[in-house]
């Protein structure tokens, strides 16, 4: 009976094991949206070569991207990667983007896509943050605006130590650009914190926005964050895990 009750146990630890790493294996599309700001193209490009075999990509930019919010285009891709700072969109655009995350398309927002469209304030509770460009009231609470800081070495701390994003990350170095004063929604699940005074302590979270997964970086403005190997397994993790936890990719 011992003996029975042992190989249960392995067979079931070797069954999670092998689902896990099934799920890591699954081929992931990432639609990266840019705009906006401009950035190192190649260095941003090998960054995203150097995710892994099971992560393909195609990058579009604004205004041409919102054509790929609508129903029928929605399959062509499993994850969204904002990396742009896009700031013009009409009501109808609105809509299309809202209801794109709302029905489940798994997003992933790096640096200053938080700083994106200042004019529509839903857009700061689907990513979970906003960075005020100018004094702006956002539920019914005035904000000054946002500061920030080029080229600072800091430290980047990983609060949720166990939480799948960050699993077999360890605090780490980074020379980067930090924000001050921007907006963290309430109820975000915080992920990484640092310590650097010229930055909002919170500067990385998840959050669910209808049926999808949301994960927020605050860092990746250049090159010397792009070639990091911590920052490349968070944002790996992170549409890993995004696409695994929005709905209609559940494992059984």
């Amino acid at each position: 009976m011992r003996k029975f009750f042992t190989w249960s146990i392995v067979a079931l630890a070797s069954f999670g094991l092998f689902q896990g790493e099934a799920i890591a294996r699954t081929h992931i599309r990432i639609l990266v949206v840019t705009g906006g700001h401009s950035y190192d193209k190649t260095s941003f490009d090998e960054m995203l070569k150097g995710l892994g075999k099971n992560i393909s990509y195609q990058v579009i930019e604004f205004p041409a991207a919102f054509d790929q919010f609508l129903p029928e285009n929605r399959a062509n891709y499993d994850v969204l990667v904002f990396y742009h700072m896009w700031q013009q969109i009409t009501p109808e655009q609105k809509k299309m983007l809202a209801d794109c995350i709302r029905d489940g398309k798994p997003l992933v927002v790096l640096h200053h896509s938080i700083c994106a469209f200042d004019e529509w304030p839903e857009y700061a509770h689907i990513v979970g943050g906003k960075y005020f460009h100018k004094p702006t009231v956002l539920e019914g609470k005035e904000y000054p605006a946002s500061t920030y800081l080029h080229d600072l070495h800091f430290r980047i701390k990983i609060s949720a130590k166990r939480h799948p994003v960050t699993r077999g990350v360890k605090d780490f170095d980074v020379y980067d650009e930090t924000y001050k004063g921007f907006y963290v929604e309430p109820g975000v699940e915080t992920l990484l914190t640092t310590d650097e005074k010229s930055s909002t302590p919170v500067i990385g979270w998840t959050k669910q926005y209808g049926k999808a997964q949301v994960v927020t970086l605050q860092s990746g403005h250049d090159t010397p964050t792009y070639r990091l190997a911590s920052y490349r397994k968070l944002l790996r993790q992170s549409i890993e895990w995004c696409y695994e936890g929005s709905a209609g990719n559940k494992q059984p």
